[in-house]
């Protein structure tokens, strides 16, 4: 599966920044996160959901 990521400025500097200190592709870095957090338990990963569709609809709300 192929996704797209909209991320801001400091979040793409520090995934970029994390890749280049691990020397791996930010591509395999940003698939790393995401089955690191589909793997943690339910909770975690509903918590974690929770606060990611907040802060987008907090943006959603500033670009309006």
């Amino acid at each position: 599966m192929t996704i797209s990521l909209d991320l801001t400025g400091d979040a793409e500097r520090q995934l970029a920044e994390t890749a280049r200190r691990l020397n791996i592709p930010v591509r395999d870095l940003a698939a790393a996160a995401v089955r690191d957090l589909l793997a943690r338990p339910a909770e975690d990963f509903e918590r974690a959901a929770e606060y990611l569709l907040a802060k987008n609809e907090q943006l959603y709300r500033r670009l309006a």
